[in-house]
């Protein structure tokens, strides 16, 4: 009954919550930690037999030792408890029973089917019809993957882009601005003389009358252009200005890359959670099963050990296990969606994720504060992005105050009209503006005396710049205050990881001795449920630390500005 009370009660404290785009699993109540559902070797006693003294084996040596497998989105690995019995439990989708009612039934031996749609599960990746599948993604690919292809990084290189674009018209602002006008029309009447400005030759020529004589068409084309040679600086100001765009765009591109490779490690470790907390939950499930049959066993020996109601408790606790394996798993699969968004993948591709433990095998050194804040100073985009902020602001307000000043330029024009029925003036004297032939260049002096305007627009770049640099401020303060608060909180999760670690594995002490003086009969039910009430808070907030330590490295490489390390 003890068993039964314990391992129940860490069923119900394995809670994984919601994984998404840029958040981690929240786990439940004790905060525990999922995993693949394989219950650990040896830890349970043989069905129907007395378990030895030392059946829980929770002391195995390599159990805290990492390790690696594969995860994937596919097919999921059928949520049916171990068997109670036919008429005590609701059928799984599928079944031709359903909504069977909860009886007081003893619990009998794992579902068989159940077992078998397993191993099928577990093999297919080896079958021969199952398609070539990608190798899985560890962290750093996923980083790497969502930090090049998500969309927000494409619209932050689109906008990137926009700034060269900018920069390349900054540059090009001296570039003369050539007006052409080309154009033909008609009916133009008959104009004819002797070319020098003399009387007109023909009838037709005269006005006042409707005799047009041989009309013809006028064909022109005019154009005109000025070169700035001195402009007080206001070109290369406006270059200078221009320069910072790019700057800017990058800034902020690498800004986003940050936060999605930030995303994808929450994704990443989000999955890493809800498999280990499956695999504890997989293994308080088979602890419970072998914990029904004992109770099973000493009832009908008439034991004065156990009672009825410890059977009962046992089924209670068990479809608790059954609801929170479900929570877990919805949770891991909401993971493999968040990690197949960040990677790109299409809808048809499976997602896999190399499986880790959340535990690492060493410490890993944690800067200090003032050592996080002098790599955020120097690494963090936002500061590089306010700088060319300023910058930009800077050469506007130079630009406002130099528009007082006039443009000095060499400019140029022409101008050629060609009439089919107008006879071309040879004299400069004679006005024709039917065939005229113009051109010349010469030095001309731009400029407006629109000075309250002025005034208006240089009272607000400063005001523009002021503003920029107010907000450099705040910036820099929210910046140190944010790497105080994660770096605060990974040292916190170290403290946790490690004292939860030494609470485990005094927790496992506690169950083996609990566990053996319930074998002999010199133990109560309710030490055994006290000590596996223990073990399974404390393995559950060691997983949940040990998550909390991976996305607080992971954050702290955010707010620092580092690129996060294929380690973390």
């Amino acid at each position: 009954m003890a068993l039964v009370l314990a391992a129940g009660v860490a069923g119900a404290q394995l809670t994984p919550g919601s994984v998404g785009t840029g958040s981690s699993p929240s786990p439940g109540s004790t905060g525990s930690t999922p995993a693949p559902s394989t219950p650990a070797p040896g830890a349970t006693p043989a069905p129907g037999a007395m378990p030895a003294p030392a059946t829980p084996d929770l002391e195995t040596p390599g159990s805290d030792v990492p390790t690696r497998g594969v995860g994937t989105g596919g097919r999921e690995l059928p949520p049916s408890p171990p068997g109670i019995a036919p008429s005590s439990i609701e059928e799984t989708p599928g079944s031709s029973q359903r909504g069977q009612a909860i009886s007081p039934a003893p619990a009998l031996a794992p579902s068989a089917e159940a077992e078998q749609v397993k191993d099928g599960v577990t093999e297919a990746p080896d079958s021969e019809e199952t398609p070539a599948r990608r190798a899985p993604l560890t962290l750093a690919q996923l980083v790497a993957r969502a930090r090049e292809s998500d969309s927000r990084v494409e619209e932050a290189t689109a906008e990137l882009r926009k700034f060269q674009a900018l920069y390349q018209q900054a540059r090009w602002a001296w570039f003369p601005k050539f007006e052409i006008t080309v154009g033909a029309g008609g009916p133009t009447p008959e104009a004819r003389n002797d070319g020098l400005g003399g009387p007109p030759t023909t009838e037709a020529t005269f006005k006042g009358d409707l005799n047009f004589g041989r009309v013809g068409v006028t064909m022109f084309s005019t154009g005109n252009a000025v070169l700035p040679l001195y402009t007080f600086g206001k070109l290369t100001a406006l270059e200078k200005a221009g320069a910072q765009g790019p700057v800017l765009g990058a800034a902020l591109r690498e800004r986003m890359r940050n936060e999605v490779g930030f995303q994808a490690a929450q994704a990443y470790f989000g999955y890493q959670l809800a498999r280990s907390g499956l695999q504890q939950i997989e293994e308080v499930a088979k602890r419970l099963e072998d914990a029904g049959q004992r109770i099973d066993r000493l009832l009908k020996e008439d034991s004065a050990q156990v009672s009825a109601v410890d059977s009962y408790k046992v089924r209670f606790f068990r479809q608790l296990v059954e609801a929170r394996k479900a929570e877990a798993l919805q949770g891991r699969q909401l993971a493999l969606a968040a990690i197949g968004l960040l990677a790109n993948a299409g809808p048809d591709d499976v997602v896999m994720v190399v499986e880790e433990d959340l535990e690492l095998e060493e410490d890993v050194p944690v800067p200090s504060l003032e050592q996080a804040l002098v790599r955020a100073e120097q690494y963090r985009p936002e500061f590089t992005a306010v700088a060319a902020g300023i910058a930009a602001r800077e050469q506007e307000v130079f630009i406002r105050e130099r528009s007082y000043y006039p443009d000095l330029g060499l400019a140029g024009f022409y101008d050629v009209r060609f009439t089919t029925s107008a006879t071309r003036q040879r004299t400069p004297f004679a006005f024709d503006p039917f065939n005229d032939r113009t051109a010349g260049l010469g030095l001309v002096m731009r400029g407006t005396f629109d000075i309250p305007i002025k005034d208006a627009q240089l009272e607000q770049a400063r005001a523009e710049l002021d503003k920029l640099r107010a907000q450099e401020k705040q910036i820099r303060a929210g910046i140190r205050l944010e790497v105080a608060k994660v770096h605060g909180e990974l040292v916190a999760a170290w403290s946790r990881a490690r004292a939860f670690g030494e609470a485990e594995r005094n927790a496992r002490r506690w169950v083996t001795a609990a566990f053996t003086a319930f074998d002999l009969g010199t133990g109560d039910t309710r030490d055994l449920v006290d000590a596996f009430t223990a073990y399974a808070q404390a393995s559950g907030d060691k997983g949940k630390s040990w998550h909390d330590v991976r996305v607080g490295m992971a954050a702290l490489a955010r707010v620092t500005g580092a690129p996060l390390a294929p380690s973390e």
